[in-house]
């Protein structure tokens, strides 16, 4: 007989004395119910009352609670609405004001004098937005009070 063929009936016998195994000799049930073993994990008999105490205690540590304002004060947290999406996602760059004094002089083509003044314009013509994750979440407290300016 040739190795492969051997290789084919060893296999072929194990198989089957797996299946020939009966459930009750590989795994005897015995008389406990599956609330019987969870009791007696959980710390013993369903008499004893102080295990029972102990064991409800725990749980109640466990439990969260369910209010109407604990549920609310969760949902305004995580409440997305469209001005903390935009500032969260895409903050804009700082773009400073730029102060000019432009000094009195004369213009056009016949000479007209112009009083010397000052002017605001912004360092970049265009604001600038930062790529998601570059720069930290702005406070949006401070985006709705007005700009002081020295």
């Amino acid at each position: 007989m040739s190795f492969p063929n051997s290789l084919v009936v060893i296999l072929l016998v194990v198989a089957l004395t797996g299946c020939a195994t009966s459930k009750e000799e590989l795994m005897p049930h015995g008389g406990q119910t599956m609330q019987d073993i969870w009791r007696q994990s959980a710390g013993g008999n369903s008499g004893d009352n102080l295990s029972q105490q102990a064991l409800l205690d725990a749980r109640s540590d466990l439990r969260r609670p369910i209010g109407d304002q604990h549920m609310v004060e969760q949902r305004i947290q995580y409440t997305r609405n469209a001005a903390n999406e935009i500032y969260s996602q895409f903050a804009r760059l700082p773009n400073p004001d730029l102060v000019m004094y432009v000094f009195p002089h004369v213009a056009g083509g016949e000479p007209v004098p112009v009083p010397g003044y000052s002017t605001v314009f912004p360092l970049y013509t265009m604001p600038e937005y930062a790529m998601p994750g570059e720069m930290a979440i702005p406070d949006m407290d401070a985006l709705d009070r007005p700009i002081r300016r020295p």
